[in-house]
């Protein structure tokens, strides 16, 4: 069966996001590649961009992996504050669901507080201080897979 994992870009800073990320989810990064490591003709990140991350990958639970990259700067800059879709997590307890939430909502703006939902699952929204948006869902029915 095929497996979705979200890859999401930064505007300089994925570094920094996926280290907050490993804080809060535990785990150890698989992958690692700054746009120094991997040289090829026409290649278009400047030199003051050598260090930024090229590829990072960081395992979620069993299967899951999330994966990010710094955007060069040839390619623009994101904004922060567009539509965006969001990544849902499927916890396996509400205590589980807790955890991720308050971790990764930290210095974040919460869109729904995490709270047992009108159609029957703990489930919570927010967008963490990177500007990524997640939402948090435990539903007993599904035992934390849907």
């Amino acid at each position: 069966m095929a497996q979705i994992n979200p890859y999401i870009h930064f505007n300089g800073n994925a570094e920094e996001a996926f280290q907050f990320y490993k804080s809060v989810f535990g785990g150890e990064f698989v992958m690692v590649m700054r746009f120094k490591d991997i040289a090829f003709e026409g290649n278009i990140t400047k030199e003051s961009e050598s260090n930024k991350i090229m590829h990072i990958a960081l395992p979620i639970g069993k299967k899951d992996i999330l994966m990010g990259s710094d955007t060069p700067e040839a390619l623009g800059v994101h904004n922060l504050k567009e539509t965006r879709s969001k990544i849902s997590i499927s916890a396996e307890s509400k205590e589980e669901a807790d955890h991720l939430f308050n971790g990764l909502s930290a210095d974040g703006q919460v869109e729904m507080p995490i709270s047992d939902s009108p159609w029957g699952s703990y489930f919570g929204m927010f967008r963490d201080k990177y500007g990524i948006e997640w939402m948090v869902d435990y539903d007993p029915k599904y035992k934390g897979s849907i």
